[in-house]
């Protein structure tokens, strides 16, 4: 029993991770929070917000906007 809860103990690790090194862009980051994305912009124009403009557009990992979210 103690292996299996280890076990899955490193598969929710695992899954957290990737979960956190995702890309969301502007309309995903205001799905994701439930929060405008006039709001989401805002905060990113302040600085509240980290985003990545390497492609163009506001790109969010999602270890960012959690990060925003707690502060």
């Amino acid at each position: 029993m103690k292996a299996i809860l280890e076990r899955l103990d490193r598969i929710e690790n695992k899954l957290f991770d990737i979960a956190n090194h995702r890309w969301l862009n502007i309309g995903g980051v205001a799905e994701y929070t439930s929060l405008s994305v006039m709001k989401i912009r805002k905060a990113v124009q302040t600085g509240e917000l980290k985003s990545s403009m390497k492609s163009g557009r506001h790109l969010f990992k999602v270890k960012w906007v959690e990060q925003w979210l707690n502060d």
